[in-house]
């Protein structure tokens, strides 16, 4: 999977993600079918559906024209996605993106329509390993915990296309529900992901349990990226 081309229209937002760990798990497509709008179709790999968390940290969020507002313009951010179409474009749909800004979490559920939740976080990084933590602390979805740590352990490099990790990584749309039932569709870029294959120690991760989602007892699949540029456009009704 590759990236499209450009909207015409200049991005509305940018942004830097960091020290980002890309955690899947295979996940059979019927179950999570079952937990997704009856607009969206579950996308698969090989029959399978796929599940992944997402720690990371994000810095120099502006608007297009404003310089940084202080209390704004970074955060932590802990993403439950999983991958889906609608009328035959391909995305990603999250189950819950927990933040540490308060502010920003009610700004993104009003303009953008996505599941923000306030929550508890700490990132600590020595040498190459992240160490992350995170708690729920918003009484909008269950409680979720999550604690471990993660480095990278190969040179960085692109992912292919036509191979899974294209297929999971390189997504540059999202779909999110109004309140009304309606799709809404929002488009991002960046340059193609900087992996690093990546190990992981695990402690407590209850955060996709928190949604209905029964992980399998193997291994995750396991990706780091150091740094990315992010541009967002608008978020826009679809249905």
């Amino acid at each position: 999977m590759t990236a499209l081309p450009l909207p015409a229209t200049p991005p509305v937002m940018y942004q830097r993600w960091h020290d980002l760990l890309f955690a899947h798990w295979p996940v059979p497509a019927d179950d999570m079918e079952r937990l997704l709008p009856d607009a969206l179709t579950v996308d698969t790999w090989d029959g399978e559906a796929w599940v992944a968390v997402v720690p990371f940290r994000m810095s120099h969020i502006t608007l297009r024209g404003a310089p940084p507002v202080p209390l704004t313009n970074a955060m932590l951010e802990f993403n439950v996605r999983t991958y889906v179409t609608y009328k035959g474009v391909p995305g990603v749909w999250f189950f819950s993106l927990d933040a540490s800004n308060r502010l920003m979490v009610e700004v993104a559920r009003g303009w953008y329509n996505l599941p923000y939740f306030n929550a508890g976080m700490h990132l600590h990084r020595h040498a190459d390993t992240v160490y992350y933590a995170m708690h729920r602390t918003d009484r909008r979805a269950n409680p979720a915990l999550f604690a471990g740590r993660y480095w990278p352990t190969s040179p960085v490099f692109q992912s292919q296309p036509s191979t899974l990790e294209s297929w999971l990584t390189e997504r540059y749309y999202l779909y999110a529900m109004g309140r009304g039932g309606d799709v809404y569709q929002g488009r991002i870029h960046h340059d193609p992901w900087p992996l690093q294959q990546a190990e992981a120690d695990i402690q407590i991760n209850s955060v996709a349990a928190s949604h209905g989602i029964v992980l399998p007892p193997a291994e995750p699949l396991l990706h780091y990226s150091h740094v990315v540029q992010v541009k967002a456009w608008p978020i826009e009704r679809v249905s």
